[in-house]
């Protein structure tokens, strides 16, 4: 089992949420995070004071799947994701050692 989580531009989130769910992909968490990464913000004019913002809005998603579901689940992040401009964001993988549904008591892939 693995971990997805990736961060996107937030107006993406639903073409994202739409394509993991046609794949096959059950659950997903959603926050709203800010963040800076290369293209380091950009100035703003607010009633006539110029500002820089640093710290962008961005949509973390964190989603677990199986194995087997791993790479087609990350093809359909990228591509729902993708706007060809900067910022578009990044996805992580990461082990997923163990998960255990509350509910049912099910482990590890039953429980995804």
């Amino acid at each position: 089992m693995k971990m997805i989580i990736a961060l996107i531009k937030p107006f993406k989130l639903d073409d994202v949420k739409e394509s993991l769910f046609e794949i096959g992909c059950q659950g997903l968490t959603v926050s709203e995070v800010r963040g800076v990464g290369r293209q380091k913000g950009h100035t703003e004019l607010y009633r006539g004071a110029e500002y820089t913002v640093d710290f962008l809005p961005k949509i973390r998603i964190e989603i677990a799947v199986s194995d087997a579901q791993l790479e087609r689940a990350l093809e359909v992040i990228q591509s729902a994701a993708q706007t060809g401009g900067i910022g578009d964001g990044k996805i992580f993988v990461t082990p997923l050692e163990h998960c255990i549904r509350i509910r049912t008591g099910e482990t590890n892939e039953q429980a995804l």
